[in-house]
């Protein structure tokens, strides 16, 4: 079933308009949730956009004409550096996103300078909604296999090699109390190298996605078991204990020793 855009139908129709105020725009898609899947009540409305030139430029001008024809309650721009080639910004139509009582309406802008060769990948962002590409310049083709193989073998052997050193860490920094910087190392060097495996292994298109989308992602009931070993009160893993330190004793060896498991058949 198509995601219901309808609460972004202004915003669709400036989108839709814009390459005929700002003629440097190549190509405009809707892209994200809208087109992947998870689409809700709170999602926002991700949109990326092409051009030719200078994607600053471009990107100034499609921030003033959004100004000028929608409410806007204030826009996060990310920092020059964020793109090489380009610029980016959440334009928030609405105070206080995160009160959910009400439907969500902001809209996360990338504008870049359109490359040789505009390609996207379509088992890692889903089907774009086209809005504007007059000449075809986008082509739904997937990403080059062996990049992103080089990639995953990296991310494997890095796991191995980093194996003892991440468990020593995380063990000392829960030894001497030190709860915070162990928390961080827990989720830095246990979990997260664990879903990167456990990504690799399942889906490895989205290899690199992190801890997003693991419900869509990966088999039914593998998000739970990564939930479980996140900090928070006790649960069924480790009932028996109730300090903060012990519980994250137990969740940080359930981690390492997943990340052993699936080693094991990735290797």
């Amino acid at each position: 079933m198509a995601a219901d855009l309808s609460r972004y139908d202004d915003v669709l129709r400036l989108l839709a308009a814009l390459p005929h105020h700002v003629p440097a725009l190549q190509v405009v898609v809707v892209n994200g949730s809208a087109v992947t899947g998870g689409w809700d009540e709170h999602s926002d409305l991700d949109v990326e956009a092409w051009c030719s030139g200078d994607a600053a430029t471009t990107y100034d001008a499609v921030l003033a004409l959004v100004r000028a024809a929608l409410d806007v309650d204030h826009v996060w721009e990310l920092p020059e550096a964020t793109w090489p080639t380009g610029r980016q910004c959440f334009i928030h139509l609405q105070p206080d996103a995160a009160d959910l009582s009400r439907p969500t309406r902001l809209v996360d802008v990338v504008v870049q300078t359109t490359p040789e060769r505009l390609t996207m990948d379509t088992r890692r962002h889903g089907t774009p909604m086209v809005l504007h590409d007059p000449n075809g310049l986008l082509l739904l083709e997937d990403d080059d296999e062996a990049q992103m193989q080089a990639q995953r073998d990296q991310a494997v052997q890095q796991a191995v090699a980093r194996r003892q050193t991440a468990a020593w860490l995380v063990e000392r920094a829960i030894a001497r109390g030190d709860q915070a910087e162990a928390t961080a190392l827990h989720l830095r060097l246990a979990v997260e190298p664990l879903v990167r495996l456990l990504r690799i292994q399942h889906c490895p298109a989205r290899h690199d996605f992190g801890l997003r989308y693991l419900r869509t992602d990966l088999p039914a009931g593998m998000a739970e078991r990564v939930e479980a070993l996140l900090p928070g009160p006790a649960g069924s893993a480790a009932r028996a204990t109730s300090s903060p330190h012990e519980l994250l004793t137990v969740r940080s060896r359930a981690a390492f020793a997943w990340q052993d498991e699936v080693l094991a058949q990735l290797t």
